[in-house]
């Protein structure tokens, strides 16, 4: 019987989440846009908006979720006063609140089911499953080396290679976190270089997991790609729109220098290994370099688990936000 669940798309920025949106997208029933980037912070402003059963504080959330600055809601090409009346008119809580948005956008798209895309959602998945309790979430890893790599050649990158790396290294732990605390129909693991290399075989997989009869056109994300906003699809999202291929598994070689690659190994090496990943272990790190991802990575998890748990109480009592739609 098909199913409506949401479908969350998760992992370290640059792993490929991009071209598997694309992929999903492509599929008949499926509908996930670009980037959106205002659902954790419109929650996290739960507390201002007030009692949603008041039909003035829908109005006034409908009106912060379709603002034209700080998010990109610009993205779905939706008309704002209809998404506004999906807001106004949908049930009481946070979830549903929301859950119009992309609903809105899935229907004007003629599908039935709705997803969201955004790396740093594997920081968020216990508030997505408050949220939308029967969500599903793909976590798509790939090479921390490679990943380390492409965010050191897009321009909005500013945390150089030890961020990224404590970034990569963060991604894994904390999806693996979920995997152990969600049933087995709830998280997938999905390796990016396995899609790329097999594409029908792993798709085949990840429909079979979502309940989805596999199409062909999931095949063809360079057919989506020219969807994409203009900045992405001539910008860092220009792999896109070439046919899927493996071109660019292990591409970190011609970016990375020895000590770089001697950095992620060193830091993340287990993970790699267990990943499926080898590691040579030839590159050699400088004690300073491995100190600042060391130390990079303890804020991060400290700020993770910190807005975690913020978010927990936020969310209070339990089942007070969840979707109602």
């Amino acid at each position: 019987m098909p199913t409506n669940r949401p479908v969350f798309i998760i992992g370290c920025p640059r792993s490929g989440t991009t071209l598997l949106t694309l992929m999903l997208s492509s599929h008949s029933r499926i509908a996930i846009p670009p980037e959106t980037r205002f659902l954790v912070q419109v929650f996290r402003r739960r507390r201002s908006v007030g009692d949603l059963t008041e039909k003035r504080n829908r109005r006034r959330l409908a009106r912060t979720l379709v603002r034209r600055r700080g998010t990109k809601f610009g993205h779905l090409g939706l008309d704002r006063q209809q998404v506004k009346r999906a807001v106004v008119q949908a049930p009481p809580t946070m979830g549903s609140a929301i859950g119009a948005v992309y609903r809105t956008y899935a229907k004007s798209h003629g599908k039935a089911r709705w997803g969201d895309k955004q790396p740093s959602y594997f920081r968020n998945v216990d508030l997505l499953r408050e949220l939308w309790p029967d969500a599903q979430f793909i976590h798509l890893v790939r090479d921390g080396r490679d990943c380390v790599a492409s965010l050191k050649q897009v321009p909005w990158w500013t945390h150089g290679t030890t961020g990224a790396t404590a970034t990569w290294v963060l991604s894994v732990d904390w999806a693996r976190r979920a995997a152990r605390r969600l049933p087995p129909d709830a998280f997938l693991e999905l390796r990016y270089e396995d899609l790329v290399a097999a594409p029908r075989q792993e798709l085949e997989r990840l429909c079979s997991f979502l309940g989805e009869d596999f199409e062909d056109a999931m095949l063809q994300p360079h057919v989506a790609a020219e969807r994409l906003p203009a900045n992405q699809r001539d910008g860092w999202h220009r792999h896109t729109r070439a046919p899927v291929g493996p071109g660019r598994v292990g591409t970190y070689a011609g970016v990375l220098t020895p000590a770089e690659v001697g950095l992620v190994e060193s830091v993340a090496g287990t993970r790699l290994r267990s990943l499926g990943y080898p590691v040579d272990g030839s590159g050699h790190a400088s004690p300073a370099a491995l100190a600042r991802t060391y130390l990079s990575l303890t804020g991060m998890r400290l700020r993770t688990r910190f807005l975690a748990v913020n978010d927990r109480w936020l969310a209070r009592p339990r089942g007070s936000v969840a979707d109602r739609g």
